[in-house]
């Protein structure tokens, strides 16, 4: 019998029928194309056994001139300083009642004996959560066998049972149980009160979006009552500027002490209070800020969305107003002659949903609109022009910018910026926007995977609260496929190996940090990977395939199993609506068998009018990569 190639399209095509697709691919799992071929992704390993609390959903990388290869990671619980595989907590201090003293703390520690956890008992309201960041000091001698110097810490509080107790843990055991100790002279500081994991909905008066329903009635459909917390960070020379999305502005500095321990263990300051230690007008400091972000080539720190001059109200927050301090004065905000400090207002949309930095010039999303925004160097400091109108984003981090191109995730297509506004021609349009929990669209994050010419995004589906899968663009090929992965945010830096990616569990409270691109493997654990042909027939169906014969071409590349296989199934059916089946007998529907390196041909008997190959991939330490099999297949008939 003759031999015919199954050789597909590259990229998956979800936007038409199993059928009319004939030629191309038709479902994936964890595969990716090269040179038009599939093949498993690379596999993924935790960087770091150090953990975070909360669900990180920002990643920021940069080095100092004293060579700290530094990675921001802020949770909607605390921000961290990642370095050298430790996470430093530099959660700024909450604005009311920062820190609790004597009488309020004295003798508040309760030890219990053969566990590490402390009961901290205050005479006065915490207003504290579980994942809020503390600082203990001024305890003094050993509580219940606990020494001072593992209270005196950083902690983080892990259960609340009252308005004036909760719970910490510490890395030692209690050799007794002690109720009341710890002295006199105790301080406990209180960093920011943990935000929201994902958004909430409302339901009742100001639910919803404004102008919903009639005016006066509640919202009976919902909508977004509170948002997730999120950060935004950047560099200012050494230093970190940092905030929470339509909140403060902090600033975490570095200090000239070339040993970086002593500022890793300081928190982040408010804006308002570094302007006042430097000297500057503290109350022209937005108080409410949507994004900081810092105009690298001019040194002006921006604020995206902020409260107008004048005003120390969050009150008045402005979501299209733009802010800027004097250049290389992170702490002046106060425009003068003799200063480039200043404010602009964009026209379009509701608010600012998202500004990014690119070679040239800040892009800037609104709701509705795309602005860019350049320096100009004149009297007008910045100048700001409309690149497009109509268009949509799902969300603040739905945008990545690779090979001088940025691109986006719409609220139901994928767009590209290349110097002007292009809608991406996308094969899965339908896969992911019918499939889509859009009351947790703020949860979407891209990021580009450079090695492999990559966009990718993670999003939540419609049974998920919390991002689950992902699509993938690659932009040199032009193709698009898909899988699964619990994500919460990604970044590819050039400063670092690999590619790094955040996850914490939905439901838990613990994150961790992945190395991606590294081994074959889901951690140590084996990583299913598949991909799978749309059906295929001989002319134009009307006749019978009868194959008896497989010769498979699949590589396996860097695999570390000593004897790696995958496994190969002929799916047919004689209509594009007859089930696939498992029956045990000569015309079972699908058709599976191990294939490994040595494996040279597989005898098959299969009659069909249509059929479909599928590789895949359970083992542990397996790499694939499919080429062109052949089948050994004839005519057999109409009937």
């Amino acid at each position: 019998m003759p031999f015919i190639k199954l050789q597909a399209r590259p990229g998956i095509n979800r936007d038409q029928t199993n059928y009319s697709g004939e030629g191309g691919w038709w479902e994936s799992e964890k595969i990716r194309f090269k040179n038009g071929l599939p093949q498993k992704i690379g596999g993924w390993e935790k960087y770091t056994p150090n953990t975070v609390v909360g669900y990180a959903r920002q990643m920021f990388n940069w080095i100092t001139t004293f060579s700290n290869n530094y990675l921001a990671v802020g949770t909607n619980a605390q921000a961290y300083i990642e370095d050298g595989g430790y996470f430093n907590d530099i959660t700024p201090l909450r604005t009311t009642t920062p820190t609790l003293s004597s009488p309020d703390t004295d003798n508040c520690i309760t030890t219990f004996l053969g566990s590490g956890t402390i009961r901290i008992d205050l005479g006065a309201s915490h207003n504290a959560g579980v994942g809020n960041s503390i600082t203990i000091s001024g305890v003094t001698g050993t509580v219940g066998g606990i020494a001072d110097s593992v209270i005196n810490a950083k902690h983080t509080i892990t259960s609340v049972e009252s308005a004036t107790a909760f719970f910490i843990q510490t890395s030692a055991t209690a050799t007794s149980t002690v109720a009341g100790g710890g002295g006199t002279a105790i301080d406990i500081d209180f960093g920011l009160l943990p935000g929201n994991e994902i958004n909430t909905l409302g339901l009742g008066w100001g639910a919803g979006s404004w102008g919903r329903d009639e005016w006066g009635l509640g919202t009976t459909t919902g909508g977004i009552a509170e948002y997730q917390q999120d950060w935004w960070f950047d560099n200012f020379d050494n230093d970190l500027v940092m905030n929470v999305r339509n909140g403060e502005g902090y600033i975490w500095e570095r200090g000239a002490n070339a040993d970086p321990a002593p500022s890793l263990a300081t928190r982040a300051i408010r804006l308002v209070d570094y302007a006042t230690n430097e000297g500057y007008t503290a109350s022209s400091v937005p108080v409410e800020i949507m994004q900081l972000l810092v105009s690298q080539q001019d040194k002006h720190l921006i604020a995206f969305g902020a409260v107008p001059f004048g005003s120390t109200s969050a009150a008045d927050f402005d979501p299209l107003l733009i802010r800027w301090a004097d250049q290389d004065t992170p702490g002046d905000w106060t425009p003068s002659s003799t200063n480039t400090a200043g404010d602009l207002r964009l026209s379009r949309g509701s608010r600012i949903v998202r500004a990014l930095p690119t070679r040239q010039e800040i892009l800037i999303w609104t709701d509705t609109h795309l602005y860019t925004m350049q320096f100009l160097g004149t009297l007008d400091v910045f100048g700001i022009q409309e690149y497009g109108d109509n268009i949509s984003v799902i969300s603040p981090r739905s945008m990545t910018t690779a090979s001088n191109i940025t691109f986006w995730m719409g609220k139901d297509k994928f767009y590209a910026y290349t110097g002007r506004i292009e809608t991406l021609p996308c094969t899965l349009t339908s896969h992911v926007f019918d499939n889509f929990n859009f009351t947790q669209a703020d949860q979407v994050v891209c990021g580009n995977n450079e090695e492999w010419d990559e966009i990718w995004w993670f999003y939540p589906t419609e049974d998920s609260d919390y991002n689950n899968a992902y699509v993938v663009y690659n932009y040199v090929q032009q193709i698009w496929y898909y899988g699964t992965l619990p994500r919460t945010a990604w970044l590819d830096s050039p400063l670092r190996p690999y590619p790094q990616a955040m996850n914490t569990v939905g439901g838990t409270t613990t994150g961790n940090l992945y190395n991606h691109e590294y081994g074959v493997d889901d951690d140590g654990s084996a990583m299913v990977s598949y991909i799978r042909s749309n059906d295929f027939d001989m002319g134009d169906g009307d006749q019978f395939m009868l194959s008896k014969r497989v010769v498979p071409d699949i590589s396996f590349g860097v695999s570390t199993a000593e004897q790696p296989e995958v496994t190969l199934e002929l799916r047919h059916r004689n209509f594009p609506g007859s089930p696939l089946d498992t029956e045990e007998e000569d015309n079972a529907r699908v058709i599976r068998t191990a294939v490994g390196q040595y494996t040279d041909q597989i005898f098959v008997r299969a009659r069909a009018r249509q059929m479909a190959l599928k590789v895949v991939s359970e083992g542990l330490g397996v790499d694939w990569r499919l080429g062109v099999p052949r089948l050994d297949v004839r005519p057999d008939g109409r009937r």
